[in-house]
């Protein structure tokens, strides 16, 4: 049997929903914070290993592109969070329909943009 319905392989040409973008940002955010974990552990190993590597972890983190990298990880554990708490909300019934979840996605942008500019004053 054939099938002939139309197959489109160009996401960019896809309009996404709000609740879709929201849903995949969410799971980069995961991957993204994955890294930054791993990252923020050997940063804890070298502040601990002697004086030396200390001041040295300090110099680094002023340099820009640390500042940037540091931003980013706390830009996806800030949104990862926000995220995160939305869903509990829509686990225990609220914002389940698709208004609800709308609006829930809105909010969510809003707030991780706020603590996500809130960081990268923290930041700088």
């Amino acid at each position: 049997m054939k099938n002939n319905r139309p197959v489109n392989l160009d996401l960019s040409t896809i309009k996404f929903p709000i609740t879709a973008i929201v849903s995949i940002l969410h799971r980069v955010s995961g991957v993204v914070m994955l890294a930054g974990v791993i990252l923020l552990l050997l940063m804890l190993d070298m502040s601990l290993s002697s004086e030396e590597s200390f001041n040295a972890l300090g110099e680094i983190l002023s340099a820009l592109w640390a500042k940037i990298i540091l931003w980013g990880v706390l830009a996806a554990l800030a949104y990862h969070f926000v995220a995160g708490v939305r869903h509990l909300i829509m686990d225990m019934g609220y914002g389940e329909s698709l208004e609800g979840g709308k609006l829930g996605a809105k909010i969510t942008l809003f707030l991780s943009i706020v603590f996500i500019i809130g960081a990268g004053v923290w930041v700088w």
